[in-house]
């Protein structure tokens, strides 16, 4: 064959859709067949990352954790392995299959057995690695059940990451000349299905990329393969005016900006996490968020250019704020001090969301995500910072962020929103900085109240 009939059979980048299944998309044998039918159904889908199977992951993180007894550890691997086989036993010839579970298993055991006489980050990326290394495996099977020529393909070979375990970074440059060479080729005669979330140092150590690794995975793919489209399916059609379960009044939105869809995922949107967009952004690649459930129901682009720039698109909420209000009169007329400040927040890896200040304070919002203890504000932060000014902590908050377009350039905006709201106590608010939103904080009890009566004004009336 000539090297210009081999160029011929090669898929060039602009046939490529990197196609990415959450947890609940792949919870069942069902909801995998689902899965299959959406690739099979569109020739253009190459490159599939699944998530591991819905309950999993729980698991996994109980099992990564110190001092789980003995009998617990067992009735774990116990409940995994009956979700995978729950699975496998659908398939006319299973005992492939199964015999790959069972040898991942016997793995995980002993990562479990290490990690209860010798806790480290390491031990527990490397058990949390494992429900991607089951979902994949399977879903593969499940495709080639319906006539996709689904190929298994661990991401560890082209995931390369540095060697900070539990929110690993990835060297892109590698990811991108190992996709070419290691992944493109395979991509002519078949589908690749392939892990998110994971990733692997230099020295071959499994890592995780930490929060909405799965969705960044599969963004990182599509961005290394020079894709033309990235698409999300998850359990939901598309992205919400807000959370359903707040208003039954939310609704789908068709197509938002890469600018849009950035703010709503930094503030609370749960569908994307914001990592996802970046390398969607640096290669223009076109987003597309729909549910597996439902893959006919339509769903939401998401793209640079977009033909409707509504003032108001979207209401995000976050819960479990922190506000942080540092006071002092040096700062009158003086240089310096927010420097010695975010000082001490650098020191301890805190990063600040929101920001207001006055002529002698200084207002700073911290997220805490549940489950995690990465951004929560310290008794050590908080009496270093007293070395310096007055500090006074707030808890219980939610920060609501009205996300839409020129809202700081348009009349109105703020009466709009706030005379709604006024009999509601308004911590903080920001507004200017950008023109994609407006931002407030309000006591967690009254959330959802505020959520609802800004969406029956901006959407529904």
């Amino acid at each position: 064959m000539s090297a210009n009939q081999n160029q011929t059979n090669i898929i060039t980048p602009t046939n490529i859709t990197v196609a990415k299944f959450g947890g609940t998309s792949v919870a069942d044998f069902e909801a995998m067949l689902r899965c299959a039918d959406i690739i099979k159904n569109n020739t253009a889908n190459r490159v599939v990352v699944v998530s591991a199977s819905a309950g999993v992951t729980n698991h996994l993180v109980r099992l990564s954790q110190a001092d789980v007894p003995s009998n617990e550890r067992e009735q774990i691997l116990s409940n995994i392995a009956d979700i995978q086989y729950a699975i496998t036993q659908h398939f006319t010839n299973f005992e492939a299959i199964n015999s790959e579970i069972v040898t991942l298993l016997e793995s995980l055991r002993v990562f479990t057995d290490q990690q209860a006489a010798n806790h480290t980050m390491k031990n527990s990326d490397e058990i949390l690695a494992f429900g991607e290394q089951f979902s994949s495996r399977i879903f593969a099977q499940v495709l080639q059940s319906v006539g996709v020529n689904g190929h298994y393909f661990d991401v560890r070979q082209v995931m390369k990451t540095d060697s900070l375990f539990g929110k690993a970074q990835v060297d892109l440059n590698q990811l991108a000349s190992n996709a070419q060479q290691l992944l493109l080729p395979l991509l002519n005669d078949k589908v690749i299905v392939t892990q998110g979330f994971i990733g692997s140092d230099q020295d071959n150590n499994t890592t995780t990329l930490g929060r909405g690794g799965s969705d960044y995975s599969a963004a990182l793919l599509a961005e290394a393969l020079q894709a033309n489209n990235l698409s999300i399916w998850t359990d939901v059609v598309g992205i919400f005016t807000t959370d359903p379960r707040i208003t039954d009044q939310a609704r789908s939105i068709n197509e938002i900006s890469f600018g849009e869809a950035a703010e709503m995922a930094t503030f609370g949107a749960k569908i994307l996490h914001p990592a996802t967009l970046i390398p969607a952004m640096r290669q223009d690649i076109p987003v597309f968020v729909g549910s597996s459930k439902e893959p006919d129901s339509g769903g939401t682009r998401i793209q640079r250019e977009v033909n409707s720039n509504p003032t108001y698109r979207s209401i995000a909420l976050r819960r479990e704020q922190t506000l942080v209000t540092v006071k002092s009169p040096q700062m009158l007329h003086a240089s310096g001090f927010l420097a010695k400040v975010f000082t001490v927040l650098a020191k301890h890896q805190l990063s600040v969301d929101l920001i207001t200040t006055s002529e002698i304070s200084v207002a700073l919002t911290f997220d805490n995500p549940h489950g995690s203890t990465q951004a929560l504000l310290t008794k050590a932060v908080v009496e270093e910072l007293e070395q310096l000014c007055e500090v006074s902590v707030e808890h219980g908050l939610s920060l609501i962020a009205v996300i839409g377009n020129k809202i700081h350039g348009t009349k109105g905006v703020g009466s709009s929103i706030f005379d709604k709201v006024n009999d509601f106590n308004i911590r903080m608010i920001c507004h200017g900085a950008s023109n994609h939103n407006l931002c407030f904080l309000v006591p967690e009890a009254d959330a959802n109240q505020v959520v609802e009566r800004l969406h029956n004004t901006l959407f529904t009336s």
